[in-house]
């Protein structure tokens, strides 16, 4: 029970990495929001997953959306202990001036601006607690990008700098800031990194994943539990690649 007494935000919470970090959350003990666009699944969820949890739709691109979101956790939980922004998305695989404006600003939107968002609506609340926990789930993208994925591979790398300078700035405030570099999994975005899902596009992925398996949300859930944790107390401004030796 690592995480008895806390509350937390997920953002994407309703499927894929997201769903595995609220899994694990509440099998740790914590009260969770599963916050995502897709509001009729979060509801799913949360009435699946019992008393513990909320169901909120947000829009994280939007500042209206998230500022109503972090008033209903404050209103259901009374504070907020952890913030995971882990909605996220991509554009398909193309060549970097092919791709689309409208892709480019809603990729821009969700994986960047909602971490601004957030921020902007759950800072100054944890620096009035002096505590708080902020986990961005970035990728490996950031880290070794991927051709064709050129936009997504910037707004991850984005995000991990984003996370080393909130984690300088918030930490006299007593407010830690992490990340995770997932690399590939069994999520609705696979289809998307990948363009086509056959089996030899799988093998070819594959291949690049040293253990050879594409990362699961358990694998997320155990990672950002940990970081997220008071075990993590020293812990602040860390990109964890759990990508299976991906980066190496």
């Amino acid at each position: 029970m690592r995480l008895a007494g806390k509350t937390a935000i997920v953002t994407g919470g309703a499927s894929g990495f997201g769903a595995g970090i609220v899994r694990k959350f509440l099998s740790e003990g914590a009260r969770v929001m599963i916050a995502d666009i897709n509001g009729a699944a979060a509801e799913d969820m949360a009435a699946e997953l019992g008393s513990n949890t909320i169901a909120q739709a947000v829009d994280v691109s939007d500042r209206a959306s998230v500022a109503a979101m972090a008033e209903a956790a404050l209103a259901a939980f009374g504070r907020v202990d952890i913030l995971v922004n882990n909605a996220g998305v991509t554009h398909l695989p193309a060549p970097l001036e092919e791709i689309s404006e409208d892709d480019f600003d809603r990729v821009m939107g969700v994986n960047m601006k909602s971490v601004y968002l957030t921020a902007r609506a759950l800072v100054p609340h944890m620096k009035a607690n002096k505590a708080g926990a902020i986990l961005n789930v970035a990728s490996t993208a950031g880290v070794s990008p991927r051709p064709n994925l050129n936009w997504y591979n910037a707004s991850k790398g984005w995000m991990i700098t984003a996370t080393k300078t909130m984690a300088v700035e918030l930490a006299p405030h007593g407010v830690r800031v992490n990340a995770i570099n997932p690399v590939a999994g069994e999520t609705p975005l696979l289809k998307s990194f990948m363009g086509e899902d056959t089996p030899e596009v799988r093998a070819k992925f594959l291949s690049t994943i040293p253990i050879g398996r594409f990362s699961t949300p358990e694998d997320m859930g155990n990672a950002a539990c940990f970081l997220c944790s008071d075990e993590a107390s020293m812990v602040t401004g860390v990109a964890m690649e759990v990508d299976g030796g991906r980066c190496i």
